[in-house]
């Protein structure tokens, strides 16, 4: 096993952070929380001065100023009552007033003289259709929004949103969105992507920033998600969901075997338990979740693992019993806690758990006859930590977050190298005349591993100025230890004309498990200025990069090996750092309109993966001019990938039943990882990567939204989008130089690139008796590269054909009842309602459709995979309940 530069105590990291944030930022430091201000005054509109606004079940407040404004922070986000009282006028009691992150709810009172002694004016806030105060495309779901329709994750509810197809924000690559729960990154460091998964029963209110976002993010070039979690109170609440579900279509060609429903084949069982946890001034919340998806891809057990059967004299031995087994199979258990303690004054303590545990099994054709020979993929994640935060005075409080983030993945069949059955079953073996190739003994080989142990340190802090000014600013901190590769390999071994396996711990000359300790830093300072309806926020962030790792001190002698040449020492990586401004500002032109323009400087560092792995340039030793292939060599010395947006739109509500946006983008997309060819002194050449790659993205977001009409809610989004670069991959360069293309750049569509896309969502709610909701997504058809004929030359332009359009269409029904204090539903659900069976997947080159191939005898086996499909209509039934 690796290991590069020795590792850091965290008990040090955690014991001297706070001293650090004392001594940068003395007097400053945000939080994901959101903010309420507006004006109070009587009804001739004369300002009242120190009314008091208090929200209910909490001892935050203020007291109106000389003018009547008054400004609220450090609110979570939620849905709450405010009660705004003053002497001699009646109390105004406000219910549903929704917080959201990171913003400003405004809410004004006009208050009446007190006829009677206790009297109280009762009103419901209804929520704008159009948020004036953002200065980029920002959108919050909340927890109510999200029960209505036909979603379950919290990937699912991202997709959803203006400008985010299949992961990638505005042409983006994947890995390029920072995702947080309560403002904290949970991103895999490893590969950029989100090392939880999160239900839909947890999420208070989901936050997609789709454009530029403030400095107070990083490590993002194209989005933010932040998932703000449910949190306890001091009413006892429990609720819960159970469903159960199948997969259910007449198309047997291209779905075989799913035409039979089996109820149990997906199963869900959820339960949360919020409320006082019995001390002091203490409130807890814990929901837990089981999850079983069978799949809709299955195998027919005609074959073992261990079977035996003569190739050579085509005698096929098989024992399988013929059972119908699941091939893509789900299992999931995933929890989170949360203890909240506020027993010291101005002072909140919690502790918060997540934690997913899944279990899954990926559909490989090759094992269609023998389905117990394919590998087993089991993930652990958990993020856990203290926050600590505390209100100083009404216009200044800080947060302390300490979190690990722990992700454990695994990849093989059996987890220890030396297991006995791994040599009785032996090699996956076939016969391409037999069953088209079908493996008919032994097990997948494939062996992998990848853990990250990060542990975050954060700090903010926020400072309400005067009206007009909330400054904030933060530092954080990251190390991680990142383990990868194959533990162990399994190796043919020829004994006395026997082939066997041989486990081996190490292979020479081949990469086995390597350890790295990378540590990143960063911290921002930013200013939101809110100048009536005037909205200006800008920030400044600073961030650094030690990849603790070593590379070759000339690249012409990777490996010192080369016999008169200069002498190449490995040298230490640099540290890399950047400085990233931000600017966003958003003006009304009329009392129903704004405008809003953004700009910012965006880096991120790739996956780390891509910088550790194929890391050791001493394997290039015996590297010669047309020798063999060493493939892509990793370079830990990589700078951050650097994007520049900018974004402009338009905001338009009519009255408060309906609301427009308009969004124009532009991405410009340099430094990408890419692949370069280093020569030696030698004349031989490798690939290693760097930052060489570049694109662009631009386009246009049209955002409508309806709300109040009678029972029905509607909002419909398009986004027409150009995303372009000289590679959709980082090794496309080199893949194109072992084919023999032309490997120099060019500018070409990305792979991702959809033109149209196109989301409705539609809900009927009848208050306390039904709900009805659907959601409706188009998408145009993404590249892929056509070719002529086959054999060398035969692809035309990279990425030149376009796939198929598509249309899904998802239902939600829903019917509530109350039975002994608990109120009930029984909901049904249909996802893929029309059975389309493709959604941008897998097509031939030859022709563009996933159904035939003008070379069919050359792709009997792909034309008998129905993987190749996406998924076809699913059926839920369930109920839900909740305590009132």
């Amino acid at each position: 096993m690796k290991k590069c530069l020795p590792r850091i105590k965290v008990s040090d990291i955690f014991l001297k952070l706070p001293f650090l944030i004392l001594i940068i930022f003395p007097g400053l430091l945000f939080s994901q929380a959101g903010k309420l201000s507006g004006r109070v005054t009587d009804f001739e509109g004369i300002p009242l001065v120190g009314a008091n606004i208090l929200i209910e079940g909490s001892d935050i407040g203020a007291a109106t100023d000389f003018e009547g404004y008054y400004s609220i922070i450090n609110i979570r986000s939620g849905t709450y009552v405010v009660k705004i009282r003053y002497v001699g006028y009646q109390t105004q009691v406000v219910e549903n007033v929704k917080i959201s992150a990171d913003q400003t709810t405004k809410l004004d009172a006009e208050l009446k003289i007190e006829a009677i002694i206790g009297d109280e004016v009762v009103v419901t806030a209804s929520k704008s259709v159009v948020e004036f105060n953002e200065t980029s495309s920002v959108i919050s779901i909340d927890r109510d929004d999200i029960k209505a329709l036909p979603v379950q994750s919290l990937d699912e509810i991202v997709n959803l949103q203006a400008g985010v197809i299949d992961g990638h924000f505005r042409g983006g690559r994947i890995g390029e969105v920072q995702y947080q729960i309560d403002g904290v990154s949970v991103n895999n460091p490893f590969n950029n992507s989100s090392s939880l998964q999160i239900d839909r029963s947890v999420i208070e209110e989901v936050q997609v920033i789709s454009g530029t976002f403030d400095a107070k993010y990083g490590q993002a070039m194209s989005g933010v998600v932040n998932a703000v979690l449910r949190t306890g109170s001091d009413k006892f609440e429990v609720s819960g969901e159970v469903y159960t579900g199948d997969y259910f279509t007449t198309d047997n060609v291209r779905y075989p075997r799913v035409n039979e429903v089996k109820p149990l084949t997906i199963q869900n069982y959820q339960l949360t338990v919020l409320g006082p946890a019995g001390l002091p001034n203490t409130t807890f919340f814990a929901s837990g979740r089981f999850f079983k998806n069978s799949g809709y891809l299955f195998g027919e057990r005609l074959f073992t693992p261990f079977d035996r059967s003569d190739f050579e004299k085509k005698v096929y031995n098989s024992t399988g019993d013929g059972t119908i087994v699941p091939m893509s199979t789900n299992d999931d258990i995933s929890g989170q806690a949360k203890i909240t303690n506020k027993s010291l004054k101005d002072v909140e303590l919690s502790y918060q758990l997540t934690y997913n545990n899944v279990e899954r099994k990926y559909y490989n054709h090759s094992f269609r006859f023998n389905p117990d020979g394919t590998k087993t993929n089991r993930t652990t994640s958990l993020s856990h930590g203290l926050t600590f935060t505390q209100t100083l005075s009404n216009e200044l409080f800080y947060k302390i977050n300490l979190r690990q983030n722990y992700f454990d993945y695994s990849d093989y069949k059996y987890e220890d190298l030396f297991n006995p059955e791994y040599l009785r079953a032996g090699q996956p073996k076939g016969d391409v005349n037999y069953l088209d190739g079908a493996v008919i003994q032994g097990v997948d080989l494939g062996r992998y591993k990848q853990s990250t142990n990060s542990f975050l340190a954060k700090a903010e802090i926020t400072y309400l100025a005067n009206r007009e000014h909330l400054l904030e600013a933060g530092v954080e901190f990251n190390y991680s230890d990142i383990l990868f590769g194959a533990p162990g390999y399994l190796v043919p071994t020829n004994v006395d004309g026997v082939e066997i396996l041989q486990p081996k711990l190490n292979i020479p000359r081949v990469p086995s498990l390597q350890n790295y300790f990378p540590l990143q830093g960063a911290a921002y300072i930013q200013d939101r200025v809110e100048l009536g309806d005037l909205i200006v926020r800008g920030g400044l962030r600073y961030e650094f990069f030690d990849a603790r790792s070593t590379i070759p001190g000339d690249l012409a002698n990777p490996a010192n090996s080369i016999s008169g040449a200069p002498k190449s020492e490995q040298k230490k990586t640099s540290v890399k750092s950047s400085i990233a401004p931000r600017l966003g500002l958003s003006f009304p032109l009329t009392a129903s309109s704004s405008v809003y323009f953004s700009y910012g400087h965006f880096y991120q560092l790739p996956g780390l993966g891509l910088l550790y792995a194929n890391a050791d340039y001493s394997l290039l030793d015996e590297l010669q001019a047309g020798g063999i292939s060493y493939g892509v060599m990793g370079n830990p010395d990589l700078n951050p990938e650097f994007t520049v947006q900018y974004e402009c739109g338009y905001k338009q509500a009519i009255g408060n039943m309906f609301g427009a946006e308009f969004s124009f983008f532009y991405k410009d997309i340099k430094d990408l990882l890419g692949v370069e060819f280093v020569s030696t002194y030698t004349a031989a050449d490798y690939a290693r990567f760097t930052n060489v790659d570049f694109g662009r993205s631009y386009g246009f977001t049209l955002a409508l939204k309806g709300r109040n009409w009678g029972n029905i809610s509607a909002t419909l989004d398009y986004t027409l989008q150009f995303a372009e670069g000289n590679s959709s991959d980082p090794r496309e360069t080199a893949n194109r130089a072992a084919s023999g293309q032309d490997p120099r750049p060019r500018t070409l569509n990305f792979s991702w690139d959809q033109r149209h896309t196109l989301n409705a969502t539609l809900v009927y709610y009848d208050v306390d008796n039904f709900s009805i909701s659907s959601i409706i997504r188009f998408g145009s058809g993404q590249p892929y590269t056509p070719e002529i004929g086959s054999g060398f030359g035969a692809a035309l332009e990279t990425n030149s054909g376009r796939k198929n359009s598509y249309l899904l269409v998802d239902l939600r029904g829903e019917k509530f009842f109350e039975v002994s204090g608990l109120s009930f539903s029984i909901f049904a659900r249909v996802f893929n309602l029309f059975n389309q069976n493709f959604v941008n997947g897998f097509v031939f080159s030859s022709t563009g459709s996933p159904d035939y191939t003008l070379n069919p005898s050359a792709a009997v086996s792909v034309l008998s995979d129905p993987s190749r499909y996406y998924e076809p209509r699913r059926i839920e039934i369930g109920i839900s309940f909740r305590s009132n």
